[in-house]
């Protein structure tokens, strides 16, 4: 499996065959310079996830692409004449030799019900784990996470807590592209997380890493 951070959640993800697309969100336009994309996985339907001008453009450069998603985010893309199937919590779907699966139902709660939406997570051949905006614990391992660790949503202690629950071989933050120095802030994750056995590992945009 080889993978992409291309800004903030949005990751290019080669696996089976197949290049998937998650969460095209407003923090960056690099995605929407993507060809090739087979799939596109959205967890849910806040901009910074969902980036209807560029999942537009997306989709220009790639008709090829099939897009999964929830509930709510089929909605929005029903009303934008934009198809998608529906993928949400314990759903499955094969394609070839690829498996996704979908777990979670809520986002992480901000204050109350202040922009509580639905939110999907994604598993991708039972080895990696994109939770969205949650720090949901999925009912099977998990041997690469993508960790939310910057949020309205979430302490860098509850992502840490989260990361050691789940307890995956390997992890690397998402959900930082309101970070504007990362060095410091990164080495309180990778510290603790180390010392108990799980890799952290941040990923420079726009370079590919093998998992």
């Amino acid at each position: 499996m080889k993978i992409t951070k291309i800004g903030h959640c949005c990751l290019l993800i080669e696996a089976a065959g197949k290049r998937i697309l998650t969460d095209p969100g407003s923090y960056t336009r690099a995605q929407n310079e993507l060809d090739n994309i087979d799939i596109i996985l959205i967890t849910h339907e806040h901009a910074d996830h969902l980036h209807l001008e560029s999942l537009q453009i997306i989709l220009r450069h790639n008709p090829q692409a099939h897009i999964f998603t929830n509930s709510a985010v089929g909605q929005i893309l029903t009303e934008n004449n934009i198809n998608f199937s529906l993928l949400e919590d314990k759903g499955r779907v094969e394609i070839d030799n690829l498996l996704i699966e979908g777990f979670g139902d809520n986002h992480a709660e901000i204050y109350n019900d202040f922009k509580l939406v639905q939110n999907t997570g994604f598993m991708i051949n039972q080895r990696f784990f994109y939770p969205g905006d949650a720090l949901y614990i999925p009912p099977l391992p998990v041997e690469i996470l993508a960790l939310p660790v910057v949020a309205p949503w979430v302490k860098i202690k509850e992502a840490i807590n989260y990361a050691l629950q789940v307890r995956p071989r390997v992890s690397f933050p998402v959900h930082d592209g309101m970070l504007k120095i990362t060095d410091g802030f990164y080495k309180v994750p990778e510290k603790i997380l180390l010392d108990n056995g799980i890799g952290f590992k941040p990923l420079s945009l726009l370079e590919a890493y093998d998992f």
